[in-house]
């Protein structure tokens, strides 16, 4: 995940480079790591409509010299490969191609003035041939290269006129103002004119669109599930409400439930349920309060799709591999990270300086988020969470395991006779074992905590271009716990379909649990934040009881089995109001000594505990006005909100699997409603999925907001979600003050709230699998 970036100077100035705005193209800070709020002092002041208050005053003294060209060009300035022409009033260049990050060719300005509290203008026109997406900045000039305006003019060979406004949070003498315009395969040209900078502005008030306000789940309902609706409305009695098809015939009516004010989203709503309505079909709609919803479904067809989309999402973040347009059309590409001018590769990667004198061949696995790292505790849930799918689809009462068969996912290795889920988790798996210190060398059997490149790069960048130099960097207890947790795992699914596989797994996951257990607090750097998320951790107990509790299921072992009983997780309440997570796995190994057969004495208490946290979350869904089980005491949400919630509901379809209670479903049914638009911003956060779906996910490759040439991502792609701290300069212009389902931005430069990851694209896959294997919502025995 994304978080700050450094970066170099550009050639041909003697400015100091700008990080992400132009040099730096994440803004610091991994998605992944455990974010905390900014200090208010570096946070963006760009006002919000309804999010922020007024702004101090200043004199509209204009700041850019010579922003007209009347009379040449100085003061502004370009990097070398640019030469500037202001012969006809504007500022022309040709940009050349070839060039990989934005910020290889710049124009700018420096030494601008602003004031703590002031809201400012920034104004310009701009014309491109052909049209391109720009990157236009107001930043600190010199490290961290602070950002306090980051835009993405679109533009146009007609040329158009751009405004921008943002509350400056520092005073600072010496501000730049620049345009990034690298980044492109193909030269072009741009031409800037009337470029303005003023205080003492009105700040610009955002309002999003969130369309009527009656909020559904606008892919659909099975027909025999819950069925639940919010109105957003200033009403205190009940209100009459009507169900239509698609033909407008009133199918259904009853009254709303007032709910009150909810805080979550800072609405006066009403709930609607309409669940005794069953017939299947296509565009309902749900009318009250003078409002019409977006349409909706009922049937069981969507998640069945989804069902694969959500697992097709990683065939195209491999690395290693060419993606075939044959397999994935509009997705081909070039095999990333193999070593083919300009990029470095990954097949001997040498260690930060200090940490290794040996090089590793690590290539393939997944590309984690919209960036190119690849890390073992994120990679480690994610592929543990497609293998847990794959078991529960053999051992679950409702499990359709033959809809995960081979050919099911249209991958490269469809038609071995291996379940194509299997085959594309294989693909991670072989990554982590990859990670591991061979014998003979320091620290033999631990695994390196992450492979990335020495710098951030910018965005966007097919991963092919990448010509960063790649690092691995320090072993870590956590990384270790995580490869033996998905290696034991690994060991007893893969035996059927390749015993050699299965023993390597095994082999490595013993290993990697003997050199944690001789380094049991080594811990991840969590400044180690360049290039690539921290990812730091300094609480592993939790990985030790997840890796103890797949070696138990997968061996028996009494080591492991005294390690479980001994540990002081197993009896604890590990069921967090915030969800499970990458840096929280104790939840994990409860779920799995739960549900898979194992020697555990303790087993039935182990079982019941699970159902005493899905009561937990049921509970809080129910008080919710949304249907949501994820309600944090501070009211804040998190860096991947959606992700922690989906991992609430999964605690809910493992005690429905244990039980057969279809409360424990219907909460299930009822989280998938939130992320598909029964939310405060009436949207769905799965690309391709409802009316007004997520599409601009922060990535490197699915870029098509910055580049039109490069695709939206794949159908079925999760969006990370609110996320309260609003980190990124994006999120910071627009969102001060924003209530938590509000913090988000369909915005591919706001990383924090809008990043895609593969640690979160599992939850959506384990849980989609759920909800499709319920067929017409009726249970059929109980996991024994």
């Amino acid at each position: 995940m994304e978080r700050s970036h450094a970066a170099d100077t550009p050639p041909g100035t003697t400015t100091t480079r700008i990080e992400r705005s132009r040099m730096a193209p994440n803004p610091p800070a991994d998605r992944r790591r455990r974010a905390a709020p900014l200090a208010a002092g570096i946070v963006l002041a760009l006002a919000v409509s309804g999010f922020t208050g007024g702004s101090a005053q200043a004199d509209a003294v204009e700041q850019i010299i010579n922003g007209t060209f009347d009379d040449g060009h100085a003061p502004w300035w370009s990097t070398a490969n640019l030469t500037l022409d202001s012969s006809d009033g504007r500022l022309c260049t040709d940009v050349p191609g070839g060039t990989i990050n934005p910020w290889d060719a710049i124009i700018g300005q420096d030494n601008i003035s602003l004031q703590t509290g002031v809201t400012y203008e920034f104004q310009f026109f701009g014309s491109a041939t052909p049209g391109k997406v720009g990157k236009a900045l107001i930043q600190l000039p010199v490290p961290p290269y602070t950002q306090y305006l980051a835009a993405n003019p679109a533009l146009t060979v007609s040329g158009d006129s751009y405004r921008y406004t943002f509350t400056s949070p520092v005073d600072l003498p010496n501000a730049q103002v620049a345009f990034q315009i690298g980044g492109s395969a193909e030269p072009w040209r741009i031409c800037l004119d009337d470029i303005s900078l003023l205080g003492d502005a009105e700040p610009d008030e955002y309002e999003p669109d969130t369309g009527p306000r009656v909020r559904v789940n606008q892919v659909g309902y099975l027909p025999k599930g819950p069925k639940n609706a919010t109105v957003v409305t200033e009403a205190t009695e009940t209100l009459p409400w009507q169900l239509r098809n698609d033909a407008g015939a009133v199918v259904a009516s009853g009254t709303t439930q007032p709910r009150g004010l909810d805080e979550s989203s800072g609405q006066h709503v009403h709930s609607i349920d309409f669940g005794d309505y069953q017939k299947k079909g296509t565009g309902y709609t749900l009318t009250a309060d003078g409002e019409t919803s977006r349409p909706f479904d009922l049937g069981t067809d969507f998640y069945e799709q989804l069902r694969l989309d959500a697992l097709r999402f990683y065939y195209t973040q491999r690395s290693g591999v060419e993606i075939r347009e044959d397999l994935r059309p509009g997705y081909g590409r070039p095999a990333g990270h193999v070593g083919a001018a300009p990029n470095q590769g990954d097949m001997s990667v040498p260690c930060q300086p200090g940490v290794c004198d040996y090089t590793l061949d690590v290539s393939g696995g997944w590309y984690d988020a919209g960036d190119h790292g690849k890390y073992v505790v994120n990679g480690g849930i994610s592929v543990h969470q497609l293998m847990s799918e794959y078991e529960r689809s053999l051992l679950a009462p409702t499990g359709e395991f033959w809809k995960l068969r081979d050919g099911t996912l249209d991958l490269p290795e469809s038609g071995n006779r291996v379940p194509d889920i299997l085959d594309e988790a294989r693909w991670e798996q072989e990554f982590l074992l990859k990670m591991q210190v061979p014998a003979g060398q320091p620290y033999a059997g631990m695994a390196h905590h992450k492979i990335h490149d020495d710098s951030w790069t910018g965005l966007p960048l097919l991963p092919h271009l990448d010509p960063k130099l790649r690092e691995l960097h320090p072993v870590s207890t956590a990384a270790t716990l995580n490869l033996a947790a998905t290696a034991a795992q690994a060991a007893r699914v893969y035996l059927p379909y390749d015993w050699r596989f299965a023993l390597r797994n095994l082999k490595a996951a013993k290993a990697a649990w003997a050199a944690a257990q001789s380094h049991p607090e080594m811990y991840a750097d969590p400044n180690d934040g360049n290039g690539g998320g921290a990812y730091s951790d300094d609480n592993v107990t939790d990985e030790f009881y997840w890796a103890a509790a797949e070696l138990f299921i997968t061996t028996g072992a009494r080591e492991y089995r005294d390690f479980l009983l001994d540990s002081p997780l197993h009896t604890a309440d590990v069921w967090r109001d915030r969800g499970f997570d990458w840096g929280n796995t104790a939840q994990l190994g409860r779920l799995q000594l739960a549900t898979l057969p194992n020697g555990l004495p303790d087993r039935e208490r182990v079982r019941q505990s699970v159902i005493t946290g899905a009561d937990k979350y049921l509970a809080t869904l129910e008080a919710h006005p949304y249907g949501i089980p994820y309600a944090p005491t501070d009211n804040t949400y998190d860096w991947g909100s959606n992700n922690l919630i989906l991992n609430n509901a999964i605690v809910m379809a493992v005690a429905f699997d244990i039980t057969g209670t279809d409360r424990y479903r219907d909460g299930v049914l009822e989280t998938m409603d939130y992320i598909f638009g029964r939310n405060a911003l009436n949207q769905s956060y799965v690309t391709g999925y409802g009316e007004v779906a997520s599409e601009n996910q922060h990535s490197r490759w699915y870029a098509h907001q910055l580049n039109t040439d490069l695709p939206n991502p794949p159908r079925g792609t999760l969006s990370g979600g609110p996320n309260s701290s609003i980190q990124d300069p994006v999120a910071q212009q627009k969102l001060q003050g924003c209530p938590p389902q509000f913090c988000y931005l369909d915005d591919i430069e706001s990383w924090s709230t809008n990043e895609l990851t593969i640690n979160w694209n599992a939850p959506l896959a384990w849980l989609v699998a759920f909800v499709a294997d319920q067929d017409n919502g009726d249970a059929r025995g109980r996991l024994r």
